[in-house]
């Protein structure tokens, strides 16, 4: 149930925040043109100035300064020289269209360069549609309208310029206090795992979501921290932002690294789930911890109270003891190992908790952070601009290729439309289609729905008001509130943010034309007709339905479970030589499944007919998945643990299993080549792994005879890591064998299936 006092720290969240903070910015920059040219008498230049700021926010997004300041710079020439174009085409409407056509394909396929490249592209397109809502103007009115979108350019970029210098940390902690947020998310999730058996498959697909959104905060935060670290050099602050960004990381990891095998915990606890409920607390008073220190990144509070999870975690070691003296060794070794383990990475994500808790209590041994330079970079995912990327993705083979063509179509289709029937201001409907419609069908229908009901909403709002009153003041501030919380809210929540845009529109109306209930009225139907059009044109013009665009994703995801167990091989061989280097493949590794994710979550949103093979394909993700989790429970170990000297049955079960990882590359690829293997030397390895534990395992149980209950702790840990490898790459075999089998299936039926 929501209480008012969690309704007042949401609102409370969200005026602190870094979207309402950009909200005021993107208002500011429009106002004070108006404001202030309209009280010195020029108010006749105010419009396009405003114009050309409004046009060049949606390039400022968190991120490096150098790149906000060069996607700003690149959208103030883009959208003037569309402008430009478009008026002086106007009165030649064969060459208008020709016009409408290329700019929608060129500016729309600029998106191949990345997420910040999409927002410039939008930002042009934009242009192009307010073009239309510009009245006939001489050559020379063109030209100083022009010169006054590029005036209006820089100084967005001037108030950006201040406003992060006014609260330069502002963007940072909102992002970490998101990645926190869903962190948090992400193990009260996990818990539920543990128990909920009947719902796993629809908790997993949750998880999936979160681990994608995750990952992006995670590249957005490296990107601004690390490249700012190299702009301005140290500073306090920056560094105790850089521990919580790493602390973060490593609690990610931690998560991950325990995708335990449901199905064998379901086996060894059977009716003794009850002993796990301690353990799934722990995970669900870590998550609210986490939730709350989010929330305080924002508020600057007080740190929230850590007794309750230090009972939570008293409870959990507790619950080791209670389930040995239930079930009595030797029966309850694996199951109480399988605690002891669950119960050493809950202490772990506990002391990651804590770092955090010290860095936000300003504790001065907290603010040092080590990590080189030179270290640092390789972190960073740099997005390449090469000329040679356009050639590579002019083909049908192109998602971003196929999205520009259906694009150009619908806008050409609506002006066409909006001509030939004479519908009142075409270029709201242009503007519906450029706002809602993305490569993906999922996404454009969502959106579609949400711009509607959106509209809708913000329709009946300014309707009741304008029943109520006719206050021209009344009308003013309005129109001012509802524009900043639309650019705050448009891309935390599309659908409030679109109420909010037709609230603004209606009342910024009502203030030059009486009649406001007809420009209502046109709202609405044009932004059904602009919705409408752009389903349409996604579902029947070259959809590329996600099933059948998986095979690269795939690709990418097993070659970096391949690097990252690989990685963790060395690791395992030496700690402190090839830290780093497990560190960037773990990087790497995450972000592939991360896009393998968001590409089953498309799928999702697929209509149903077209999702084929389902099922296959989920499990393909589900595998893939599962596999990063097995590696970095070994590689977590490793790091957390002193380790014995790794045997060359490890090693040769772990080049098995990159093997079978090559082969199901082949398979996808359609490479035939021959992996030889000897499968007895194989076999030998793996019982050698568990005889390992299982020796220890007879050692312990004669020590327990002779009256020896005393665990020491080198003991434990050798039976923790004895059964953490032995257990983790058999499973890892499995898995790679399983997703060797499944590749084949998924060739047979979507690549084989093509060529015939």
């Amino acid at each position: 149930m929501v209480t008012v006092k969690k309704i007042l720290t949401i609102i409370e969240l969200f005026l602190k925040g870094a979207n309402f903070y950009r909200g005021i910015k993107i208002t500011f920059a429009v106002l004070v043109p108006l404001i202030t040219l309209n009280f010195i008498g020029y108010f006749q230049f105010a419009p396009a100035i405003v114009i050309g700021a409004f046009l060049n926010a949606p390039g400022d997004i968190p991120g490096s300064l150098k790149r906000k300041v060069n996607a700003i710079l690149i959208s103030i020439s883009l959208t003037m020289l569309i402008t430009a174009i478009i008026l002086l085409l106007k009165p030649y409407l064969l060459l208008l269209v020709m016009a409408l056509a290329v700019i929608s394909f060129v500016v729309s396929f600029i998106s191949i360069y990345g997420f910040r490249a999409s927002l410039v592209s939008f930002s042009g397109l934009l242009a192009m549609v307010l073009a239309f809502a510009i009245e006939n103007q001489t050559t020379q009115e063109i030209f100083i309208h022009i010169g006054l979108m590029g005036v209006g350019g820089f100084w967005y970029l001037f108030v950006s310029y201040l406003f992060q210098k006014i609260a330069p940390k502002k963007e940072e902690n909102q992002l970490l206090s998101d990645v926190l947020l869903l962190i948090g998310n992400y193990l009260k999730l996990r818990a539920k795992l543990l128990t909920k058996k009947k719902k796993r498959q629809e908790l997993i697909q949750r998880a999936f979501v979160l681990q994608t959104q995750i990952n992006e905060k995670h590249e957005t935060l490296r990107e601004t921290l690390f490249t700012g670290r190299k702009r301005s050099g140290r500073s306090h602050y920056n560094e105790k932002q850089v521990l919580i960004f790493i602390s973060s990381v490593n609690i990610f990891e931690l998560i991950e690294a325990k995708h335990l095998d449901y199905e064998e915990i379901d086996r060894i606890f059977g009716n003794h789930k009850k002993y796990l409920k301690a353990s799934k607390k722990l995970n669900t008073e870590m998550g609210n911890h986490l939730i709350k220190v989010s929330e305080l990144l924002i508020q600057n509070d007080n740190l929230p109270n850590r007794d309750p999870l230090l009972i939570a975690l008293s409870q959990a070691h507790e619950a080791i003891t209670n389930f040995i003296n239930a079930v009595k060794l030797p029966q309850a070794r694996e199951g109480a190992i399988v605690l002891r383990n669950l119960f050493d990475y809950q202490e772990l994500l506990l002391e990651e908790i804590r770092s955090i808790r010290r860095v936000m209590a300003n504790v001065n041994h907290a603010s040092k952070v080590s990590l080189k330079r030179q270290d640092a970079k390789q972190f960073l995912t740099l997005q390449e601009y090469r000329f040679n990327i356009i050639i590579q993705n002019l083909s049908f083979s192109s998602t971003i290729f196929r999205h520009a063509l259906r694009f150009t179509v619908a806008i050409v289709l609506a002006f066409v439309i909006g001509t030939v029937f004479n519908i009142h201001n075409t270029y709201w409907i242009l503007l519906t289609i450029i706002v809602i419609m993305r490569p993906s069908y999922g996404l454009t229908k969502e959106r579609s729905k949400d711009r509607i009901i959106g509209t809708l909403i913000g329709s009946i709002i300014a309707i009741g008001i304008v029943l109520i009153t006719p206050s021209m003041i009344i009308y003013g501030v309005l129109a001012i509130i509802s524009l900043t919380l639309a650019f705050a809210l448009i891309q935390q929540n599309y659908k409030s943010g679109a109420a909010f845009i037709t609230i603004n529109i209606i009342f910024v109306y009502a203030l030059m034309n009486p009649n406001a209930f007809e420009v209502i009225q046109y709202r609405i139907m044009d932004t059904i007709i602009g919705a409408s059009i752009a389903v349409a044109a996604t579902y029947l013009l070259w959809p590329r339905w996600e099933t059948n665009n998986l095979k690269e994703v795939f690709l990418n995801a097993i070659h970096y479970n391949k690097v990252y167990l690989l990685a963790t091989k060395d690791l395992y061989h030496n700690k402190n030589a090839n830290q780093l280097a497990y560190k960037v493949a773990r990087k790497k590794v995450f972000l592939a499944i991360s896009n393998l994710n968001a590409a089953f979550q498309r799928l999702t949103q697929d209509p149903k007919s077209k999702q084929k093979e389902f099922q296959l394909i989920y499990n393909l993700v589900t595998l893939n998945q599962t596999m990063v989790s097995a590696i970095a429970s070994i590689g977590s170990f490793i790091l957390n643990h002193n380790t014995t000297k790794p045997s060359k049955e490890f090693d040769a079960v772990t080049l098995k299993i990159t093997d079978n990882l090559q082969k199901s590359s082949d398979i996808l690829e359609g490479v035939i080549q021959n992996h030889f293997s000897n499968n007895t030397i194989i076999n030998q390895a793996q019982e050698t792994l568990l005889k390992t534990y299982q020796k220890l395992s007879y050692l312990r149980d004669e020590d327990i005879q002779k009256g020896n209950t005393k665990l020491d702790t080198n003991t434990l840990h050798q039976l923790q890591e004895a059964y953490l490898i032995a257990n983790q790459l058999i499973w890892l075999k499995t898995l790679s064998e399983n997703l060797k089998k499944a590749t084949e299936r998924y060739h047979h039926i979507f690549i084989e299936a093509k060529k015939e």
